[in-house]
């Protein structure tokens, strides 16, 4: 008898939450979101993703890979994705061209660069008549170089030569053929560079230089028309990196699938650099990290003069946030 009473119950409780889920599963936004680097300060989007937190803040996100910044900003720009990950100065570039993009969280506002030569440099000084590597001209690598230059007795292109290479792979390659005495290679592959004997002569993070290396980036416009979106991307943001920094083996799994890399030691060791020392806690954007990007683009293209580093952030998300408790609860 008791067992004929329960079972309806049973099935209509069981019918209950099937709805109730279906309905959560309708409920939940679609949107698109960008990274735009296959390295470890994208990994918040990649943890939200892997660990379900968009889910969890009812988004259904579909989650792209489009490289490099400009072509990111790109991309929100014409509405094709609202909202990515990349750098800052990239939010300037495009305001300048017409664009309506600003920061509304920060990823990482160190450079994440360090200076590996071979053993035979053992000094600053003996980089006099060498050639060292960057990617690119004009890129944060060739930033990070001449702003570290600044402090030193050498200087790039009156003392050594600087060459643009084109990736960091293609710079561990020279420093392998002798073709190049140094490289201003990222975290990850300075970690690559030091198995392979060779040494870091500086660490660019370590001189203290704000910059918005990694943000995530919307438009006045998404913010304006769809701001409940917006709120709960950049919640399920700040919910991702503090899911980073507390559950280190199912990150370090992560970044192994993302970076295709299953060397344990190698991932926890950029683990260690990334969630342990360069993504804040506290996602805020920073307007000093914005400044030093706005000062280095004005110091090339005259349109920049006159802006202020304010006018390409939007912290009001974080502040939402903040005033809602969500912070406070996450790191209790």
């Amino acid at each position: 008898m008791i067992r004929r009473m329960f079972s309806p119950l049973v099935i209509l409780l069981t019918l209950w939450f099937s709805f109730s889920t279906l309905a959560q599963a309708r409920a939940a936004e679609k949107v698109r979101v960008v990274y735009s680097a296959i390295g470890s300060s994208q990994s918040p989007l990649w943890i939200a993703h892997e660990a379900g937190i968009f889910k969890k803040h009812g988004l259904d996100v579909e989650l792209l890979y489009i490289g490099g910044g400009s072509r990111a900003a790109q991309v929100v720009v014409s509405g094709e994705a609202p909202i990515a990950m990349f750098t800052g100065a990239s939010v300037i570039s495009a305001n300048l061209a017409g664009g309506d993009l600003v920061n509304v969280a920060s990823g990482m506002n160190v450079m994440p660069f360090f200076l590996v030569v071979p053993p035979s440099v053992r000094q600053i000084e003996d980089l006099k008549g060498k050639k060292v590597a960057v990617t690119r001209f004009a890129s944060a690598t060739d930033y990070a170089l001449r702003y570290a230059a600044e402090r030193w007795p050498v200087k790039p292109d009156r003392d050594f030569t600087v060459l643009q290479i084109g990736g960091q792979p293609e710079m561990i390659g020279g420093l392998k053929s002798g073709a190049i005495q140094g490289a201003m290679l990222n975290a990850e592959f300075t970690v690559i560079a030091r198995r392979e004997g060779f040494r870091d002569l500086a660490d660019v993070s370590a001189l203290g230089i704000p910059f918005p290396t990694s943000a995530l980036n919307t438009s006045r416009a998404f913010i304006r028309n769809r701001r409940d979106t917006a709120l709960r991307v950049v919640r399920a943001y700040a919910d991702s990196i503090h899911y980073g920094k507390t559950q280190k083996k199912f990150t370090v799994g992560v970044l192994g699938k993302y970076l295709k890399n299953q060397d344990v030691p190698f991932l926890e060791a950029v683990y260690d650099l990334y969630l342990g020392q360069y993504i804040p806690k506290i996602p805020y954007p920073s307007v000093e990290a914005m400044k030093t990007a706005l000062d280095d683009i004005a110091s090339r293209d005259p349109r920049a003069h006159g802006f202020r580093a304010e006018q390409f952030i939007d912290a009001s998300l974080m502040q939402d946030l903040e005033k809602e408790g969500f912070i406070k609860q996450l790191w209790k």
